[in-house]
């Protein structure tokens, strides 16, 4: 037994004795979603430190616990905050817990993330189902000896992201009159945001979206055979993408706008998981609405929609005020 598969047994270890269910969906909720662990009603929490092998998140808005307990009768194991690459961990660090979720008896994860939007077609505030992936960190997280247990040598990779639950996702969205986009999720490594040639690379590859988390986590549920959904929220538009659609000239110009609701979109878009897969519409899809707000820290409720605010609509971009993670 390898040092890193005596990690994800202590850890599994540690986790069963403090719940008293298998959870069979996972989640990860990344910048902007955090909030939504508050309508997981009595659930444990468990601080990532205290876990044996664990290391906490350094990103802010990134709770960086666990949280065990049912949603929607469903029970569910939910990562409050996530690990990045570019704080300097390791993606054997970052994809731990989605390791220890499958030993836990996840069968299902929904991954989600903030990102700036690629795609011009694209508006701050659209929610966008990831239906394929493109990893533009240069590593992966299978590097090294496989690990048998959980999957192959050469895991297929072909859909990444499950049609069937894909499906499902658009048919909810659509009985609740939400207009939610699909495209290709790109990730950089981080932490310097993206200039704008590579913006127009990625756009030329076929990316909508681009941010800097969740491929290796996919990467590593995929094969555990774990089915995966993936949801990005477009806080922002990508370098030189806002000049390119209003003609502006210079950097970036723009209007920040992003989901108030962003951190209850899991419970307004897909309210019941069963057997892996959504079976149930959801309630209460008006809320789902996006009302415009800065991103400082995503906790600055700042109107500055042009129609709001024309004065502040076209101020400079600023990468610690208006940036994404």
């Amino acid at each position: 037994m390898t040092e890193y598969q005596t990690v994800i047994r202590e850890a599994t270890e540690y986790l069963r004795k403090k719940i008293d269910f298998s959870p069979k969906v996972g989640l990860i909720l990344g910048s902007g979603w955090g909030d939504f662990a508050e309508t997981m009603q009595g659930a444990l929490r468990i601080p990532y430190g205290e876990v044996p092998g664990f290391h906490t998140s350094t990103v802010p808005g990134h709770a960086g616990e666990w949280a065990f307990g049912e949603l929607s009768g469903q029970k569910t194991a939910m990562m409050v905050g996530r690990l990045h690459y570019y704080e300097g961990h390791g993606l054997k660090d970052i994809t731990l817990p989605v390791r220890v979720m499958k030993q836990l008896g996840v069968e299902t994860l929904i991954v989600t993330n903030a990102a700036g939007g690629v795609n011009t077609g694209f508006e701050v505030g659209d929610l966008m189902l990831i239906t394929d992936h493109i990893n533009m960190t240069g590593v992966n997280p299978l590097f090294g000896p496989n690990l048998d247990e959980f999957g192959p040598r050469f895991p297929d990779m072909s859909k990444a992201y499950d049609p069937d639950l894909m499906a499902m996702a658009k048919a909810v969205a659509r009985d609740q009159g939400l207009n939610i986009r699909e495209g290709v999720y790109a990730q950089m490594t981080g932490p310097s945001f993206e200039t704008p040639a590579e913006i127009r690379m990625l756009r030329v590859l076929g990316a909508d979206a681009v941010g800097m988390s969740t491929v290796p986590e996919v990467i590593a549920a995929r094969h555990s055979g774990i089915k995966v959904l993936g949801v990005s929220c477009i806080t922002n538009m990508a370098a030189g993408t806002i000049a390119m659609k209003t003609g502006f000239k210079g950097a970036n110009y723009a209007t920040v706008t992003a989901c108030s609701s962003a951190n209850h979109a899991i419970g307004e878009a897909f309210r019941n998981i069963k057997h892996g897969y959504l079976d149930a519409c959801v309630t209460g899809g008006a809320e789902a609405a996006c009302t415009k707000f800065s991103l400082a820290g995503f906790n600055n409720m700042t109107a500055l929609s042009k129609s709001e605010d024309p004065d502040r609509a076209s101020i400079p971009f600023d990468a610690e005020r208006d940036g994404f993670v």
